[in-house]
């Protein structure tokens, strides 16, 4: 290569990354806010109905930080872990065990959960049902009956950890190893969600199923699960979903997002986000969480 040919390279060279630089400036405004905020969800109901009950939020959410906000939905709980970890997310709307799962693979800070409108509290309900004719009057019985069972996504907090929570403590041996070997339960499945949860439970494709009971509350004001159908044999208390921050998002725009949800009043927002008001929480609300996880092989995203 000529000296002369070598200098217009390095000026083209030059230019390139100097239009790099200013474009990776320009990404980030003053506020320490993007552009363009993405901002993902996990599809504790299908992704399509998720989607629609979020775009409100969307909308509320670019007008209050006045900024391009991008909505993803993915087909399961792990693409969302697996979108933070590649740094293509800046929020994420996660549960508690897939926020254990995505803190292992990068660094994510909680921001804030909803209060929840059934409880008043951060906490909501992890429920196991059963059609209402069934014989099962606790998660005891259908434990001992050999019964089959139906989670939803492998990551859900209230469809699959809590669930076998209380199916161990009712003497069902699940295995880390295997998440479908639950002895002496003689069927294990995972539904993607809750509403395919309630359904599977309801044709009689499973005798039992781990669900959030607001979403089955939901899901029998929709008409969509007849009111009764299902029974709830038990229940625990589990902390709330978190919104968290991903790895690139500096702590004045953590701040800014807080502030955003803290400060929601319009009732009909909150009501399709499910939400009474918002809380700020941090690591240590998710310990029970990580802990049990950690217990039942499920602190790994599959």
């Amino acid at each position: 290569m000529t000296r002369t040919r070598l200098k217009a390279a390095l000026a083209v060279l030059s230019v390139l990354i100097t239009s790099v630089a200013c474009s990776a400036a320009t990404a980030v405004r003053s506020d320490g806010l993007p552009a363009t905020l993405r901002v993902g969800v996990i599809p504790n109901i299908s992704p399509e109905t998720q989607r629609a009950q979020y775009e409100p939020f969307r909308k509320y959410l670019a007008e209050r930080l006045k900024t391009e906000v991008e909505l993803f939905v993915a087909t399961n709980y792990a693409g969302v872990v697996t979108a933070l970890a590649a740094k293509k997310l800046d929020v994420a709307y996660l549960g508690g065990l897939t926020y254990v799962q995505a803190e292992a693979q990068t660094k994510v800070v909680p921001l804030v959960t909803e209060v929840d409108q059934e409880t008043g509290t951060p906490e909501y309900l992890s429920a196991v049902v059963t059609k209402a004719d069934a014989p099962f009057q606790s998660t005891k019985e259908v434990v001992a009956a050999g019964a089959k069972f139906a989670f939803g996504d492998v990551s859900s907090t209230s469809g699959s950890l809590y669930p076998r929570i209380m199916l161990a403590d009712a003497g069902a041996r699940c295995q880390a190893r295997d998440l479908t070997s639950c002895a002496p339960l003689s069927a294990v499945t995972f539904t993607g969600g809750h509403d395919a949860t309630a359904q599977a439970v309801l044709s009689g494709s499973a005798d039992a199923g781990g669900i959030e009971l607001r979403i089955l509350h939901r899901l029998e004001k929709q008409g969509s699960v007849p009111k009764g159908a299902l029974r709830v044999v038990e229940t625990r208390k589990v902390m709330g979903y978190p919104w968290v921050a991903g790895p690139d998002l500096g702590q004045g725009a953590r701040a800014a997002i807080v502030k955003a949800f803290t400060e929601i009043s319009d009732p009909r927002l909150l009501d399709l986000m499910r939400a009474k008001r918002y809380a700020a929480v941090s690591a240590t609300h998710y310990n029970e969480v990580r802990e049990r996880a950690a217990d039942l092989g499920l602190l790994t995203a599959p």
